[in-house]
């Protein structure tokens, strides 16, 4: 099984959910309540979108890395609620 890393950029929305969206893998969005949800979906979309590219024979983007890369480094920001 190969794990592939989808670069996505989540935004807040006026309606107070999370919008997922990446420049990487056309016809990618995933929408939540919080961004933990949002990733979650986001899993989910992502693994359909390939499955469905391998299936049908379609070629995967070029620049989707792979997880297992010695090289591979996440820097994110959390969000953290505290409480005054």
């Amino acid at each position: 099984m190969a794990e592939y890393l989808i670069p996505i950029s989540i935004e807040y929305l006026e309606e107070g959910e999370y919008l997922a969206t990446s420049q990487v893998l056309q016809g990618f969005l995933a929408q939540g309540r919080t961004i933990a949800e949002t990733i979650e979906i986001a899993e989910d979309v992502a693994r359909k979108i390939i499955e469905s590219c391998i299936e049908h024979g379609d070629t995967l983007p070029e620049n989707l890395a792979i997880g297992t890369s010695p090289n591979f480094k996440l820097d994110i920001n959390i969000p953290v609620p505290v409480e005054k």
